[in-house]
C-alpha cells in the first residue's frame, strides 16, 4: 500500500506519514479472538523497571493468531484484512470450510474471497502453508517454524521473508534478511511468500506525540546525566563520556558488543553468519 503524506496544518504533522490503510477492514476486531492486554511498562515480577523507555500509549486490546496453523487439508477463505495496533504487519480473518474462523499474518497480495490452505503439500501460491521439503529452492517464504509442530517464529515482521535456497537429507537451507544462512528441519512448516505491509519502513513519526501514542517513554542521553545516574554522566558543560568504551546505566559494556551466549545449541545450525553492515 502507498505511503500517505498528512497535510503539513501543523507543527507535529509537517514531517508525519503513515500507511494508507484506506483498503483495510474498517469496523472493530473479531471479538472471539479478541483479548485485553494488561500494561506491565517494563516492569519485571518484582515491580521494578527491568526495560527502560516503556510506559503510557493508546490502549490496546491482542489479537490471537494462529501460528501453528494445524487445520490441515481444510480450505480457508479471506474474510477480511485488519490492521494491528501490536504488530507491523496486517492480520487476515480466515474462515474455514467448517465454520471456523482465525487470525494468521496476511501476505503481500492478500485479497478479500481469496483461498488458502495448510496441507504437508499444496500449490505454490502466495499464502499456502506447507513443509519446506515440498517448496522448490528459490521460492520466499515467511512463518517458518523454528522445529516441526511448535508453530511459525522466524519472518513474522511487516515486509520480511527468507529465501528457500536448498533442501538436503533431513535440513532445508534458508537464507534471512540479514544475509545469514541457516538450516531448519526439512519438516518445517512455512507460508508461501512475503508479509504484508512492505512499506511500514518507510513511515516517518513525526512528533514526540505520535512516539508517546505508541507506549515509548522518552530517552535521556548518559552524558547529560548527573555522575549517581550513568556512568557517562558528570562534568562541566559538554564533556566527552571519559571511557575507553561505552557503557550501559549498570556499567556493562555497550554498543557493538556481542549478546549472543557462547556455545548456544544452535550455532551448529548457522552455516554462515549475517553480512557486515556497511559503514556510511
Amino acid at each position: 500500500m502507498p505511503i500517505k503524506i498528512y497535510r503539513s496544518n501543523r507543527s507535529a504533522r509537517k514531517q508525519a506519514t503513515i500507511v494508507d490503510r484506506s483498503e483495510l477492514h474498517r469496523g472493530s476486531s473479531y471479538s472471539p479472538l479478541t483479548q485485553s492486554k494488561r500494561r506491565i511498562s517494563g516492569r519485571g515480577s518484582a515491580g521494578k523497571i527491568t526495560v527502560r523507555h516503556r510506559g503510557g500509549g493508546a490502549k490496546r486490546n491482542f489479537r490471537v493468531i494462529d501460528f501453528g496453523q494445524e487445520k490441515m487439508g481444510v480450505p480457508a477463505q479471506v474474510e477480511r484484512i485488519e490492521y494491528d495496533p501490536n504488530r507491523s504487519a496486517f492480520i487476515a480473518l480466515l474462515k474455514y470450510a467448517d465454520g471456523d474462523r482465525r487470525y494468521r499474518l496476511a501476505w503481500q497480495g492478500a485479497q478479500v474471497g481469496e483461498t488458502t490452505l495448510t496441507d504437508e503439500k499444496t500449490p505454490e501460491k502466495p499464502g499456502h502453508r506447507m513443509q519446506l521439503q515440498n517448496i522448490t529452492p528459490g521460492m520466499q517464504v515467511y512463518d517458518v517454524e523454528l522445529k516441526p509442530g511448535r508453530g511459525g517464529v522466524l519472518f513474522r515482521s511487516a515486509g520480511s521473508y527468507a529465501t528457500l535456497m536448498d533442501v538436503k537429507d533431513d535440513q532445508a537451507l534458508l537464507r534471512m534478511p540479514s544475509g545469514e544462512m541457516r538450516v531448519v528441519s526439512r519438516n518445517s512448516y512455512g507460508s508461501v511468500g512475503a508479509v504484508s505491509n512492505p512499506d511500514h519502513r518507510l513511515v516517518r513519526i513525526g512528533s514526540a506525540g505520535r512516539v508517546r501514542r505508541r507506549g515509548k517513554r522518552p530517552t535521556v542521553r548518559g552524558k547529560a546525566m548527573n555522575a549517581v545516574d550513568h556512568p557517562h554522566g558528570g562534568g562541566e558543560g559538554n564533556q566527552p563520556i571519559g571511557l575507553k568504551h561505552p557503557k550501559t546505566k549498570w556499567g556493562k559494556p555497550a554498543l557493538g558488543v556481542k549478546t549472543r551466549r557462547r556455545g548456544k545449541y544452535s550455532d551448529r545450525l548457522i552455516v554462515q553468519r549475517r553480512l557486515p553492515k556497511r559503514r556510511k
